[in-house]
């Protein structure tokens, strides 16, 4: 199962963090100290250190977890891609710290002083994001194997629970925590759902990470009037591709890929029209009218 077009195209967020965490990661494994982050009683209650606390939500305590953790978080790329880099920064920022109060909340009950409970790693953010990949990502293909029933979800599924099975009870502590802070983001605690942070921050993110693979090439700048798929009279300046034959009509492929980002088929179809068949284009067209 892909999680749309390739590459990290309109999905500057998610390469931020997964860049970050691979080098965190890299970085205490070439020193050494992987082993040493995680939460413990003692790091939150008796000698808190706010970097070990920083470090703990980015870098992975070994290299599986790292290969499964960062492969996840590349996927769920598709979330930010349907709601925009703005409000996916804010699912983020809601995932982690709640998973994390949630995590301090445990290591608080146990009240264990010589036990690092929580391993390290962004599991909070990666199993958050099961709950829309749940709930809002449509199944698109079935198939049988020795009569098992499988879809291709399955691999992501299959791929959360290596990851949250790899330290037992260290990462299945956090992970629990990380699908109840997506329950609470779903169930639109405060109004979460709704918030966003200044686009200047957003912005950002875009400016930070340098241009993805996969970018269309050649194109065109023009003014496009979202009558159709936005606010009437409303005019973005958009890239596309050069002109092709008007008689174009969208490969099952390339539906199929958008049907695989949450888009309805009817939708992904008149947008790859729209676009001449060019995916990074029809993405575009509807996430701008998924945000108005």
């Amino acid at each position: 199962m892909n999680g749309g077009p390739s590459g990290f195209n309109n999905a500057p967020v998610t390469k931020t963090f997964v860049i970050a965490s691979a080098i965190f990661t890299i970085f205490l494994r070439i020193k050494g100290g992987p082993n040493k982050l995680g939460l413990s009683y003692q790091d939150i209650f008796w000698n808190p250190h706010l970097w070990k606390l920083i470090l703990s939500v980015f870098a992975f305590s070994s290299t599986p977890e790292m290969m499964f953790g960062l492969y996840l978080l590349y996927y769920f790329r598709v979330f930010e891609r349907q709601i925009g880099s703005n409000k996916y920064l804010v699912f983020i920022l809601f995932s982690v710290i709640v998973s994390l109060l949630f995590e301090v909340f445990a290591v608080a009950l146990l009240k264990d002083p010589s036990a690092n409970l929580p391993t390290s790693g962004p599991y909070g953010l990666i199993f958050a994001s099961f709950v829309p990949f749940y709930f809002d990502i449509p199944v698109s293909t079935r198939f049988h194997i020795f009569s098992n029933h499988f879809s291709d979800k399955s691999f992501i599924y299959l791929a959360g629970v290596q990851l949250l099975l790899s330290s037992w009870k260290r990462s299945i502590l956090p992970g629990i925590c990380g699908i109840l802070a997506g329950s609470l983001y779903r169930l639109n605690l405060f109004g979460i759902r709704k918030a966003k942070f200044p686009e200047l921050i957003a912005s950002f993110f875009s400016w930070l990470s340098w241009p993805s693979t996969g970018s269309p090439r050649g194109a065109t700048t023009r003014n496009v009037t979202g009558s159709a798929l936005s606010h009437a009279g409303r005019h973005v300046e958009r890239t596309y591709p050069a002109p092709m034959a008007p008689s174009t009509e969208p490969t099952e492929d390339a539906i199929a890929t958008l049907v695989s980002m949450g888009f309805d088929r009817s939708s992904a179809r008149q947008a790859l029209v729209q676009a001449r068949n060019d995916i990074n284009t029809a993405t575009n067209i509807l996430l701008e009218a998924v945000s108005h």
